[in-house]
């Protein structure tokens, strides 16, 4: 299984992710996502940014976890996560 894992406070393109990840392989049959995005509410309350802070290294680990256990979990050709971080708007 190939796994990318990033974490970032760029925005990304979701569609961009998902081709990089099929790039090459005629055997990815399906692609399946999960795109988070920042709401402008919260418990009826307006919210203009969200700060998310990360420890380097720590986070990565974490995240490559998830990406093992997921391909121990089922067939998986590829899995790619972009985790954002820093200030986010909606």
């Amino acid at each position: 299984m190939r796994v990318s894992v990033r974490v970032q406070a760029e925005p990304f393109d979701p569609c961009a992710a998902q081709l990089e990840a099929r790039r090459g392989d005629a055997q990815v049959g399906a692609v399946v996502s999960f795109v988070g995005v920042m709401r402008d509410f919260n418990d009826d309350r307006q919210v203009r940014t969200l700060t998310l802070e990360h420890y380097p290294g720590m986070t990565e680990k974490a995240l490559e976890a998830i990406a093992a256990d997921a391909g121990e979990r089922w067939p998986l050709q590829a899995l790619t996560i972009v985790h954002r971080v820093g200030e986010l708007r909606p």
